[in-house]
């Protein structure tokens, strides 16, 4: 499955005499041709990794399709591009988490050859154990299993992004996808998104009164955080009640990734949030 973002604008106002009084524009739709806002897409792969090998003889149809999608999207912002991946159901000591950008002359270009070439470098360093003879015949192919394990972006998840900056501040560190990462997944985070937040200072100090340091004053950082700290308060109000039950540590941070409320979580964060969002 597919998900594409919607234009988000606020009000504007029409060009022509300033001395008269402009009306509003209604904020934009679905329907209205997109402009200049940031653009992003988020890409699910359903079926078995081998099934996209065997069908379109690529172990990087997943990444394939995210840069069709983000080409479609170049319009919606040239300043910056960025990528990330998720694998799913992968064993402790796998990365499982991979996020590149780039804010080169042509930033989509940049980042997904960038990303190519990480992942034919990984193939190229498969032991003969991992290398397998396809039932009709053939060279060798390099398991699929292997493959999920060992190469870059070769998960399940995508997500993209094109920046259309509204600041002076052109670097890698305003791109997004921006992660939060910590070693139980259930905590772990990818935020991507077309936003200009106007309380931003607000939220700020909201996140300093409950304890937290947050590293700069920025939009992103800051939306990052104030969901962060209710995906960490889900998962501790639900380790206190499956460990109420007698439930091992495992098993409770399994029974989490199963019933955590993700709803709840973006409803919580975003009650104080101000400003244009999507």
């Amino acid at each position: 499955s597919v998900w594409l973002n919607r234009t988000c604008s606020g009000h504007l106002f029409a060009s022509g005499d300033p001395r008269k009084e402009q009306a509003p524009r209604p904020v934009a739709t679905m329907g209205d041709e997109p402009h200049h806002e940031c653009g992003f897409a988020m890409l699910r792969l359903l079926k078995p990794w081998e099934y996209y090998k065997e069908k379109y003889g690529t172990s990087f149809y997943g990444l394939n399709r995210m840069y069709l999608m983000m080409e479609k999207q170049r319009n919606r912002g040239q300043d910056g591009c960025g990528i990330a991946n998720v694998k799913l159901d992968v064993p402790p000591g796998v990365k499982y988490i991979h996020c590149e950008k780039s804010i080169a002359a042509d930033p989509i270009k940049d980042v997904f050859e960038r990303v190519q070439k990480m992942g034919h470098a990984g193939l190229q360093r498969a032991p003969p154990e991992a290398l397998i003879t396809p039932p009709e015949g053939g060279p060798p192919q390099v398991d699929p299993l292997w493959v999920k394990e060992h190469v870059p972006f070769a998960g399940e998840l995508f997500l993209s992004h094109v920046r259309y900056g509204t600041d002076s501040d052109n670097s890698i560190d305003r791109c997004h996808p921006v992660m939060r990462e910590s070693n139980w997944m259930t905590r772990s985070l990818l935020l991507a998104g077309n936003f200009n937040i106007t309380n931003n200072e607000d939220l700020f100090s909201s996140l300093v009164q409950i304890g937290q340091h947050p590293r700069e004053l920025s939009d992103t950082v800051t939306l990052l955080e104030k969901i962060g700290h209710f995906v960490d308060k889900e998962n501790n109000d639900l380790y206190v009640k499956y460990s109420a039950t007698g439930q091992a540590p495992r098993t409770c941070f399994s029974l989490i990734a199963e019933n955590l409320n993700v709803a709840r979580v973006l409803r919580r964060a975003s009650s104080d949030w101000d400003g244009g969002y999507c």
